[in-house]
Protein backbone atom coordinates (compact mmCIF):
# COMPACT_ATOMS: atom_id res chain seq x y z
CA UNK A 1 0.00 0.00 0.00
CA UNK A 2 2.76 2.43 0.90
CA UNK A 3 2.84 5.27 3.38
CA UNK A 4 0.15 7.95 3.53
CA UNK A 5 0.14 11.47 4.93
CA UNK A 6 -2.75 13.22 6.66
CA UNK A 7 -3.21 15.86 9.32
CA UNK A 8 -5.04 15.77 12.63
CA UNK A 9 -6.68 19.01 13.78
CA UNK A 10 -5.95 19.69 17.45
CA UNK A 11 -7.33 23.04 18.58
CA UNK A 12 -6.51 24.61 15.22
CA UNK A 13 -3.05 23.04 14.95
CA UNK A 14 -2.72 20.67 12.00
CA UNK A 15 -0.48 17.87 13.26
CA UNK A 16 1.16 15.95 10.36
CA UNK A 17 0.83 12.16 10.56
CA UNK A 18 2.94 9.84 8.41
CA UNK A 19 1.27 6.41 8.40
CA UNK A 20 2.70 3.10 7.21
CA UNK A 21 -0.08 0.52 7.53
CA UNK A 22 0.90 -3.10 8.22
CA UNK A 23 -1.67 -5.71 9.21
CA UNK A 24 0.60 -8.71 8.72
CA UNK A 25 1.57 -8.72 12.41
CA UNK A 26 -0.21 -7.25 15.47
CA UNK A 27 2.50 -4.65 16.09
CA UNK A 28 2.58 -0.94 16.85
CA UNK A 29 5.50 1.39 16.20
CA UNK A 30 4.81 5.07 16.88
CA UNK A 31 7.09 8.09 17.16
CA UNK A 32 6.17 11.54 18.46
CA UNK A 33 8.77 13.78 16.85
CA UNK A 34 9.42 17.41 17.76
CA UNK A 35 11.19 19.24 14.95
CA UNK A 36 13.77 22.01 15.52
CA UNK A 37 14.31 20.63 19.03
CA UNK A 38 17.38 18.46 18.76
CA UNK A 39 20.96 18.92 19.88
CA UNK A 40 21.39 22.01 17.69
CA UNK A 41 18.58 23.80 19.53
CA UNK A 42 20.83 24.45 22.52
CA UNK A 43 24.21 26.17 22.80
CA UNK A 44 24.96 24.25 26.02
CA UNK A 45 26.90 21.17 24.96
CA UNK A 46 25.18 18.01 26.18
CA UNK A 47 21.99 19.65 27.48
CA UNK A 48 19.60 18.04 25.00
CA UNK A 49 21.04 14.53 25.26
CA UNK A 50 21.04 14.89 29.05
CA UNK A 51 17.37 15.92 28.87
CA UNK A 52 16.51 12.74 26.97
CA UNK A 53 18.43 10.75 29.61
CA UNK A 54 16.27 12.28 32.34
CA UNK A 55 13.07 11.47 30.45
CA UNK A 56 14.23 7.84 30.34
CA UNK A 57 14.25 7.78 34.15
CA UNK A 58 10.49 7.38 34.62
CA UNK A 59 8.19 9.70 36.55
CA UNK A 60 8.66 11.60 39.78
CA UNK A 61 5.80 9.70 41.42
CA UNK A 62 6.97 6.19 40.51
CA UNK A 63 10.68 6.57 40.00
CA UNK A 64 12.82 4.88 37.41
CA UNK A 65 12.58 1.22 38.46
CA UNK A 66 8.83 0.96 39.01
CA UNK A 67 8.02 2.89 35.84
CA UNK A 68 10.38 0.70 33.82
CA UNK A 69 9.08 -2.56 35.31
CA UNK A 70 5.48 -1.64 34.43
CA UNK A 71 6.58 -1.30 30.81
CA UNK A 72 8.73 -4.43 30.84
CA UNK A 73 5.86 -6.53 32.23
CA UNK A 74 3.97 -5.81 29.00
CA UNK A 75 7.01 -5.91 26.66
CA UNK A 76 6.64 -2.22 25.78
CA UNK A 77 9.57 -0.08 24.74
CA UNK A 78 9.01 3.59 25.60
CA UNK A 79 12.05 5.81 25.12
CA UNK A 80 13.15 9.39 24.59
CA UNK A 81 16.02 10.24 22.24
CA UNK A 82 17.51 13.23 20.44
CA UNK A 83 19.10 13.80 17.07
CA UNK A 84 20.75 16.91 15.72
CA UNK A 85 17.42 18.37 14.59
CA UNK A 86 14.67 16.46 16.41
CA UNK A 87 13.58 15.19 19.82
CA UNK A 88 11.66 11.90 19.78
CA UNK A 89 9.45 9.74 21.98
CA UNK A 90 9.13 6.17 20.67
CA UNK A 91 6.61 3.49 21.57
CA UNK A 92 7.15 -0.05 20.25
CA UNK A 93 4.78 -2.78 21.41
CA UNK A 94 2.23 -5.38 20.52
CA UNK A 95 -0.89 -3.67 19.24
CA UNK A 96 -2.94 -4.89 22.20
CA UNK A 97 -0.51 -3.17 24.61
CA UNK A 98 -0.22 0.09 22.70
CA UNK A 99 -2.89 2.02 24.61
CA UNK A 100 -1.16 1.15 27.87
CA UNK A 101 2.12 2.41 26.44
CA UNK A 102 0.38 5.58 25.31
CA UNK A 103 -0.96 6.17 28.83
CA UNK A 104 2.57 5.73 30.19
CA UNK A 105 3.86 8.36 27.76
CA UNK A 106 1.18 10.81 28.92
CA UNK A 107 2.10 9.97 32.51
CA UNK A 108 5.72 10.79 31.69
CA UNK A 109 4.84 14.08 29.98
CA UNK A 110 2.81 15.17 32.99
CA UNK A 111 5.31 14.14 35.65
CA UNK A 112 8.97 13.88 34.53
CA UNK A 113 11.36 12.64 37.18
CA UNK A 114 12.53 16.12 38.18
CA UNK A 115 14.30 15.12 41.37
CA UNK A 116 17.80 16.14 42.44
CA UNK A 117 18.74 12.51 43.05
CA UNK A 118 17.80 11.51 39.50
CA UNK A 119 19.53 14.56 38.09
CA UNK A 120 22.73 13.78 39.99
CA UNK A 121 22.53 10.17 38.82
CA UNK A 122 22.38 11.04 35.11
CA UNK A 123 25.11 13.67 35.47
CA UNK A 124 27.39 11.18 37.23
CA UNK A 125 26.71 8.59 34.51
CA UNK A 126 27.43 11.08 31.75
CA UNK A 127 30.66 12.30 33.36
CA UNK A 128 31.73 8.66 33.63
CA UNK A 129 30.98 8.06 29.95
CA UNK A 130 32.89 11.18 28.91
CA UNK A 131 35.84 10.30 31.12
CA UNK A 132 36.08 6.88 29.45
CA UNK A 133 35.82 8.52 26.04
CA UNK A 134 39.02 10.45 26.70
CA UNK A 135 40.81 7.29 25.57
CA UNK A 136 38.45 6.78 22.61
CA UNK A 137 40.53 8.44 19.91
CA UNK A 138 37.93 7.97 17.17
CA UNK A 139 35.54 10.01 19.32
CA UNK A 140 38.23 12.64 19.91
CA UNK A 141 39.10 12.93 16.21
CA UNK A 142 35.47 13.06 15.08
CA UNK A 143 34.65 15.88 17.50
CA UNK A 144 37.88 17.63 16.51
CA UNK A 145 36.90 17.56 12.85
CA UNK A 146 33.46 19.01 13.64
CA UNK A 147 35.13 21.80 15.62
CA UNK A 148 37.04 22.76 12.45
CA UNK A 149 34.24 22.37 9.90
CA UNK A 150 31.55 24.07 11.98
CA UNK A 151 33.59 26.51 14.04
CA UNK A 152 31.45 28.96 16.03
CA UNK A 153 28.20 27.01 15.59
CA UNK A 154 26.29 24.54 17.77
CA UNK A 155 27.30 21.76 15.40
CA UNK A 156 30.91 22.22 16.57
CA UNK A 157 29.90 21.19 20.09
CA UNK A 158 30.11 17.51 21.13
CA UNK A 159 26.62 15.95 21.27
CA UNK A 160 27.28 14.36 24.66
CA UNK A 161 28.92 17.52 25.98
CA UNK A 162 32.21 17.76 27.82
CA UNK A 163 32.90 16.99 31.46
CA UNK A 164 32.96 20.75 32.11
CA UNK A 165 29.75 21.53 30.24
CA UNK A 166 27.83 18.66 31.86
CA UNK A 167 28.93 19.75 35.34
CA UNK A 168 27.72 23.28 34.56
CA UNK A 169 24.17 22.13 33.66
CA UNK A 170 21.47 22.50 36.32
CA UNK A 171 18.17 20.68 36.70
CA UNK A 172 16.42 23.96 35.84
CA UNK A 173 18.24 23.98 32.48
CA UNK A 174 16.66 20.63 31.60
CA UNK A 175 13.23 21.78 32.78
CA UNK A 176 13.54 24.92 30.70
CA UNK A 177 14.62 23.03 27.59
CA UNK A 178 11.71 20.57 27.84
CA UNK A 179 9.19 23.31 28.62
CA UNK A 180 10.27 25.46 25.66
CA UNK A 181 10.72 22.85 22.92
CA UNK A 182 8.23 20.00 23.28
CA UNK A 183 5.31 21.98 21.88
CA UNK A 184 2.19 20.88 20.04
CA UNK A 185 3.07 23.31 17.25
CA UNK A 186 6.24 21.47 16.21
CA UNK A 187 4.91 17.92 16.59
CA UNK A 188 5.07 15.29 13.82
CA UNK A 189 3.64 11.80 14.43
CA UNK A 190 4.95 8.75 12.58
CA UNK A 191 2.81 5.61 12.82
CA UNK A 192 3.46 2.06 11.69
CA UNK A 193 1.35 -1.02 12.26
CA UNK A 194 -2.16 -2.40 12.48
CA UNK A 195 -4.12 0.86 12.86
CA UNK A 196 -6.92 2.63 11.07
CA UNK A 197 -7.16 6.38 10.55
CA UNK A 198 -9.79 6.90 13.26
CA UNK A 199 -7.66 5.14 15.89
CA UNK A 200 -4.69 7.31 14.99
CA UNK A 201 -6.70 10.53 15.18
CA UNK A 202 -7.93 9.56 18.64
CA UNK A 203 -4.54 8.77 20.14
CA UNK A 204 -2.83 11.79 18.54
CA UNK A 205 -5.47 14.05 20.13
CA UNK A 206 -5.08 12.22 23.44
CA UNK A 207 -1.35 12.94 23.58
CA UNK A 208 -1.66 16.42 22.07
CA UNK A 209 -3.95 17.56 24.89
CA UNK A 210 -0.97 17.22 27.21
CA UNK A 211 1.29 19.47 25.13
CA UNK A 212 1.50 23.24 25.40
CA UNK A 213 1.25 25.64 22.50
CA UNK A 214 4.41 27.52 21.59
CA UNK A 215 6.75 28.53 18.81
CA UNK A 216 10.19 27.07 18.27
CA UNK A 217 12.60 28.94 16.04
CA UNK A 218 13.61 26.98 12.92
CA UNK A 219 17.17 25.71 13.13
CA UNK A 220 19.56 27.64 10.86
CA UNK A 221 21.52 26.05 8.01
CA UNK A 222 25.19 25.72 8.98
CA UNK A 223 27.66 25.94 6.10
CA UNK A 224 30.90 23.99 6.64
CA UNK A 225 34.17 25.85 6.36
CA UNK A 226 35.80 25.70 2.91
CA UNK A 227 39.17 26.76 4.28
CA UNK A 228 41.54 23.81 4.32
CA UNK A 229 42.70 23.39 7.88
CA UNK A 230 44.79 20.62 9.45
CA UNK A 231 44.94 20.11 13.21
CA UNK A 232 46.34 17.36 15.38
CA UNK A 233 46.51 16.47 19.05
CA UNK A 234 48.99 14.19 20.80
CA UNK A 235 47.83 11.20 22.82
CA UNK A 236 49.36 7.96 24.07
CA UNK A 237 48.37 6.07 20.93
CA UNK A 238 50.06 3.44 18.78
CA UNK A 239 48.44 4.62 15.54
CA UNK A 240 47.10 7.76 13.91
CA UNK A 241 43.37 8.45 13.76
CA UNK A 242 42.68 10.62 10.71
CA UNK A 243 39.24 12.24 10.26
CA UNK A 244 38.60 14.44 7.24
CA UNK A 245 35.74 16.52 5.87
CA UNK A 246 34.74 19.21 3.41
CA UNK A 247 31.70 21.23 2.30
CA UNK A 248 29.15 19.51 0.07
CA UNK A 249 26.72 21.91 -1.58
CA UNK A 250 23.51 19.92 -1.48
CA UNK A 251 20.08 20.53 0.04
CA UNK A 252 18.12 17.66 1.56
CA UNK A 253 15.11 18.47 -0.65
CA UNK A 254 17.15 18.40 -3.88
CA UNK A 255 16.39 15.22 -5.82
CA UNK A 256 19.84 15.42 -7.37
CA UNK A 257 21.20 14.19 -4.05
CA UNK A 258 20.36 10.70 -5.35
CA UNK A 259 23.13 11.19 -7.93
CA UNK A 260 25.33 12.23 -5.01
CA UNK A 261 24.57 8.94 -3.24
CA UNK A 262 25.90 7.03 -6.24
CA UNK A 263 29.02 9.24 -6.33
CA UNK A 264 29.52 8.72 -2.58
CA UNK A 265 29.15 4.95 -2.97
CA UNK A 266 31.93 4.86 -5.55
CA UNK A 267 34.22 7.26 -3.72
CA UNK A 268 34.17 5.79 -0.24
CA UNK A 269 30.94 4.47 1.26
CA UNK A 270 30.78 1.04 -0.39
CA UNK A 271 33.61 -0.61 1.55
CA UNK A 272 35.72 -2.95 -0.56
CA UNK A 273 35.62 -1.76 -4.15
CA UNK A 274 35.41 1.93 -3.26
CA UNK A 275 38.18 4.28 -4.38
CA UNK A 276 39.22 4.92 -0.78
CA UNK A 277 39.63 1.25 0.09
CA UNK A 278 41.22 0.34 -3.23
CA UNK A 279 43.89 3.05 -3.12
CA UNK A 280 44.57 3.20 0.61
CA UNK A 281 44.28 -0.43 1.71
CA UNK A 282 44.48 -2.73 -1.31
CA UNK A 283 47.21 -0.97 -3.29
CA UNK A 284 49.31 0.52 -0.48
CA UNK A 285 48.33 -1.28 2.73
CA UNK A 286 48.16 1.98 4.67
CA UNK A 287 44.99 1.15 6.61
CA UNK A 288 42.70 -1.73 7.46
CA UNK A 289 39.68 0.40 6.56
CA UNK A 290 39.11 3.75 4.86
CA UNK A 291 35.70 5.30 4.51
CA UNK A 292 33.93 8.43 3.31
CA UNK A 293 30.36 9.51 2.62
CA UNK A 294 28.22 12.55 1.95
CA UNK A 295 26.06 13.54 4.93
CA UNK A 296 23.01 15.54 3.85
CA UNK A 297 20.62 17.06 6.38
CA UNK A 298 18.34 20.04 6.81
CA UNK A 299 20.90 21.94 8.85
CA UNK A 300 24.15 20.99 7.09
CA UNK A 301 25.66 18.94 4.27
CA UNK A 302 29.26 17.81 4.08
CA UNK A 303 31.76 15.14 3.08
CA UNK A 304 32.90 13.05 6.04
CA UNK A 305 35.54 10.33 6.20
CA UNK A 306 38.11 8.57 8.34
CA UNK A 307 40.90 6.02 8.50
CA UNK A 308 43.50 4.72 10.91
CA UNK A 309 47.12 4.18 9.94
CA UNK A 310 50.57 3.71 11.42
CA UNK A 311 52.10 6.78 13.02
CA UNK A 312 54.96 6.81 10.53
CA UNK A 313 52.55 6.80 7.54
CA UNK A 314 50.01 9.39 8.70
CA UNK A 315 51.39 12.13 6.42
CA UNK A 316 51.46 9.78 3.43
CA UNK A 317 47.88 8.62 4.11
CA UNK A 318 46.58 12.18 4.58
CA UNK A 319 48.19 13.29 1.34
CA UNK A 320 46.75 10.29 -0.46
CA UNK A 321 43.19 11.05 0.67
CA UNK A 322 43.52 14.53 -0.84
CA UNK A 323 44.92 13.06 -4.07
CA UNK A 324 42.07 10.53 -4.33
CA UNK A 325 39.41 13.23 -3.98
CA UNK A 326 41.23 15.62 -6.33
CA UNK A 327 41.37 12.87 -8.96
CA UNK A 328 37.73 11.96 -8.34
CA UNK A 329 36.59 15.55 -8.95
CA UNK A 330 38.83 16.02 -11.98
CA UNK A 331 38.32 12.73 -13.82
CA UNK A 332 35.07 11.31 -12.47
CA UNK A 333 34.27 7.60 -12.45
CA UNK A 334 34.38 4.71 -14.91
CA UNK A 335 31.52 2.88 -16.57
CA UNK A 336 32.37 -0.23 -14.54
CA UNK A 337 32.15 1.69 -11.26
CA UNK A 338 28.76 3.12 -12.21
CA UNK A 339 27.38 -0.30 -13.21
CA UNK A 340 28.60 -1.81 -9.94
CA UNK A 341 26.88 0.96 -7.94
CA UNK A 342 23.65 0.48 -9.91
CA UNK A 343 23.62 -3.25 -9.21
CA UNK A 344 24.06 -2.61 -5.50
CA UNK A 345 21.28 -0.03 -5.17
CA UNK A 346 18.79 -1.82 -7.40
CA UNK A 347 19.38 -5.05 -5.48
CA UNK A 348 19.70 -3.62 -1.97
CA UNK A 349 16.85 -1.10 -1.92
CA UNK A 350 14.02 -3.69 -1.76
CA UNK A 351 15.84 -5.45 1.10
CA UNK A 352 16.15 -2.17 3.04
CA UNK A 353 12.37 -1.96 3.52
CA UNK A 354 11.52 -5.51 4.60
CA UNK A 355 10.66 -4.75 8.22
CA UNK A 356 8.05 -2.38 9.63
CA UNK A 357 10.63 -0.14 11.42
CA UNK A 358 12.58 0.17 8.15
CA UNK A 359 9.46 1.22 6.22
CA UNK A 360 8.38 3.66 8.93
CA UNK A 361 11.85 5.22 9.01
CA UNK A 362 11.91 5.51 5.21
CA UNK A 363 8.46 7.12 5.13
CA UNK A 364 9.46 9.73 7.70
CA UNK A 365 12.67 10.52 5.82
CA UNK A 366 10.68 11.01 2.61
CA UNK A 367 8.30 13.41 4.36
CA UNK A 368 10.91 15.24 6.43
CA UNK A 369 13.28 15.82 3.51
CA UNK A 370 10.51 17.33 1.41
CA UNK A 371 11.03 14.75 -1.34
CA UNK A 372 7.51 13.38 -0.82
CA UNK A 373 6.12 10.00 0.17
CA UNK A 374 6.98 7.29 -2.33
CA UNK A 375 10.22 8.98 -3.35
CA UNK A 376 12.16 5.74 -2.82
CA UNK A 377 10.58 4.33 -6.00
CA UNK A 378 11.50 7.47 -7.94
CA UNK A 379 15.00 7.20 -6.49
CA UNK A 380 15.45 3.76 -8.04
CA UNK A 381 14.36 5.08 -11.44
CA UNK A 382 16.84 7.96 -11.18
CA UNK A 383 19.65 5.51 -10.41
CA UNK A 384 18.57 3.06 -13.10
CA UNK A 385 18.52 5.77 -15.79
CA UNK A 386 21.67 7.58 -14.63
CA UNK A 387 24.28 7.86 -17.39
CA UNK A 388 28.04 8.05 -16.99
CA UNK A 389 28.12 11.55 -18.50
CA UNK A 390 25.45 12.78 -16.06
CA UNK A 391 27.28 11.36 -13.06
CA UNK A 392 30.68 12.76 -14.08
CA UNK A 393 29.15 16.15 -14.82
CA UNK A 394 27.64 16.13 -11.32
CA UNK A 395 30.98 15.21 -9.72
CA UNK A 396 32.88 17.95 -11.57
CA UNK A 397 30.30 20.51 -10.41
CA UNK A 398 31.09 19.68 -6.77
CA UNK A 399 34.71 20.78 -6.56
CA UNK A 400 34.05 21.98 -3.01
CA UNK A 401 34.50 18.42 -1.68
CA UNK A 402 38.23 18.76 -2.40
CA UNK A 403 38.55 21.57 0.19
CA UNK A 404 39.55 19.05 2.84
CA UNK A 405 40.04 19.81 6.50
CA UNK A 406 41.74 17.13 8.60
CA UNK A 407 41.90 16.39 12.32
CA UNK A 408 44.40 13.78 13.50
CA UNK A 409 45.00 12.13 16.84
CA UNK A 410 48.64 11.07 16.83
CA UNK A 411 51.68 10.52 19.03
CA UNK A 412 54.66 12.65 18.14
CA UNK A 413 56.78 10.94 20.81
CA UNK A 414 56.56 7.72 18.83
Amino acid sequence: MGATLFKVDVDGVKVPVVFEEDKSLPLASVEFIFKDSGVLASSKAGLVTLSSSLLNEGTKAKGSQKFASELEDRAINLSASSGNETFVFTIDSLKEQFNYGLDKLIELLKDPNYTEDTFKKIVTKRVGVLTRKESDYDYTAKNGLKSILFKGSNLALPRLGSVESIKSIKLDDIKNYINTHLYLDNLIVVVGGDFDKKEIEEFVKKVAKNLKRGKVEPLPYITPSDIKEHKEVNRETQQAYIYFGAPYNMKISDKERVVGQVASFILGSSGFGSRMMEEIRVKRGLAYSAYSRFIVGKTSSYLFGYLQTKLKTQDEATKLVQEIIDNFVKNGVTKEELESAKKFYLGYEPLSSETLPQRVHRAFDEYYSGAGLGFSKEKLKIIQNLTLDELNKFIKEHKEIANLSVFTVTNKKK
